[in-house]
């Protein structure tokens, strides 16, 4: 895939061979999802089936036990009676049969150990309307339910309702831009990822209503690929991924001078945090890799005390002793929204500098070929700067052509922190 010169990855047409691959890797991944799924699925339900049936189960046994138990003890003390009954009848018996001594004295045994034995009670048995009788009462029903349910799950989409547009190299990232292709899907969220061309994992690198993201930690020449998908609007699930698109930057990442008293640097080097450190000086970029016609962007993640002194921006060169970008040969916005053209400051004002505030600076020759002219003279540049949905533009004159442009910070307290792409 050809880059253009604007850094935008054109659409491209693939032989009948390749699109055959990709409709045939497509479907291959789709079989082994559904297959993975249903497997799933049909674990799950057989896994529930047996929980459900154990707990019915146990229902049986708690009123079994629950019932027989009274009845048993019914049980155990009628036949506790008819046997004492049996027994002080063969005693009575045997009294009858004795001499007239004996006889007397086990009568008398017999008549005391009788009042005391009541015979004339029985407990109380239940009515048989009143007994319980269990039964299992399922409903068929449900199988008509889930029926239903099983033959409408599921769909197979021969095209996803979004699709990646277009991706635009930056230093150090790579911006990705998707559509809509359904006009009756209705979006509520995308999700994007991305990875390697080398890796076999994907992983999420944004989700939200946006249809644009930078994907930055993008090392330079490597291949990557990248894909999106959408939430309906009300919708729980994902839709089915976009065509998968490879891209790489060629441009070489932004990255803030190492070593500079003041600041610390993440280990990209592109995001630079005011310390605590005291530190007048301006913190430069570690080389001018910024070149006219791109997009220079500064993105401020935490926000320290404002002061007049503080700037962001580009710069000719590298002037050690200054303690701002507010100098001839550079340009600059203050946090409090001033911007400063070779040390003076503009008419035109943005708005102040907050926490996730983007500020974006796009530089054109205004004559064709003066940033390649080495022979002097007065080179004039259009300068963009945009802040909070806010632009002003105006010319800025070198008295000497610049090929790259060094980009630059600073900041009077600690606190502040920023990326640069």
């Amino acid at each position: 895939m050809e880059l253009k010169n604007d850094g935008v990855f054109p659409q491209t047409f693939a032989s009948p061979s390749v699109l055959q691959g990709e409709i045939r890797e497509s479907a291959s991944q789709t079989r082994d999802v559904l297959k993975q799924h249903f497997n799933d699925l049909k674990g799950t339900l057989e896994k529930l089936l047996e929980e459900r049936l154990v707990t019915l189960l146990q229902e049986v046994d708690i009123i079994e036990q629950e019932t027989v138990k009274p009845l048993d003890d019914c049980q155990k003390l009628i036949e506790h009676g008819v046997n004492t009954a049996e027994d002080l009848v063969r005693e009575g018996e045997i009294a009858i049969l004795g001499g007239v001594g004996e006889q007397n004295e086990k009568l008398w045994s017999f008549t005391k150990k009788a009042s005391h034995i009541q015979l004339d009670s029985l407990p109380e048995v239940p009515l048989l309307v009143d007994v319980p009788c269990l039964s299992a009462q399922l409903d068929d029903s449900v199988l008509n339910i889930v029926k239903d349910h099983i033959f409408n799950h599921g769909t197979v989409a021969s095209r996803p309702p979004v699709q990646i547009e277009e991706l635009v190299e930056r230093p150090g990232g790579i911006i990705v831009r998707w559509c809509k292709v359904d006009d009756d899907f209705t979006a509520q969220d995308y999700r994007l990822q991305f990875r390697k061309c080398t890796s076999n994992h994907f992983e999420d690198v944004y989700v939200g209503c946006e249809t644009e993201f930078i994907v930055l930690h993008i090392d330079p020449k490597v291949d990557y690929q990248f894909r999106v998908c959408a939430r309906g609007d009300g919708r729980q699930e994902w839709s089915p991924w976009s065509v998968p698109q490879t891209g790489h930057s060629t441009l070489v990442p932004h990255e803030w001078t190492p070593g500079s008293e003041g600041y610390s640097l993440s280990s990209r080097r592109n995001i630079a945090l005011r310390n605590d450190t005291e530190s007048p000086g301006v913190l430069y970029s570690s080389a001018p890799t910024y070149f006219c016609g791109q997009t220079l962007t500064f993105r401020v993640e935490t926000v320290g005390q404002p002061d007049r002194r503080d700037s962001l921006g580009v710069c000719a060169e590298k002037q050690d002793g200054c303690d701002s970008l507010q100098r001839d040969r550079a340009v600059c916005i203050s946090t409090n929204g001033a911007v400063f053209v070779n040390g003076k400051e503009m008419t035109n004002q943005l708005p102040a500098v907050t926490s996730g505030s983007t500020v974006t600076f796009d530089i054109e020759a205004v004559t064709l070929g003066a940033l390649n002219n080495n022979e002097g003279g007065n080179i004039k540049l259009r300068v963009t700067i945009s802040s909070n949905n806010r632009e002003v533009v105006f010319d800025w004159l070198l008295d000497q052509s610049c090929g790259s442009l060094y980009f630059g910070c600073s900041f009077f307290y600690p606190g502040w922190k920023v990326l640069v792409f």
